[in-house]
């Protein structure tokens, strides 16, 4: 038999990426991170997480950067 892939919640997916859950959070709504309202709380596959990040996801940019460049004047 084979075993199903449990969900996880931000905590677990934060401590699995090695960022704060401030990021997740972030991800979710600006980058397009895989995840599952279950009420008020997100779920998550980690193969769909792993996926995402393999994918370029977290390094996807949104909008104009927000780097700004020196100008002589």
């Amino acid at each position: 038999m084979i075993a199903e892939e449990r969900w996880v919640g931000v905590e677990d997916v934060a401590t699995h990426l090695g960022v704060n859950k401030s990021s997740v959070y972030r991800w979710i709504e600006k980058k397009g991170l895989p995840a599952h309202r279950v009420g008020k709380l997100f779920r998550f596959k980690l193969s769909e997480v792993d996926e995402w990040v393999q994918s370029g996801g977290a390094g996807k940019t949104n909008g104009p950067s927000t780097s700004r460049k020196k100008t002589n004047g």
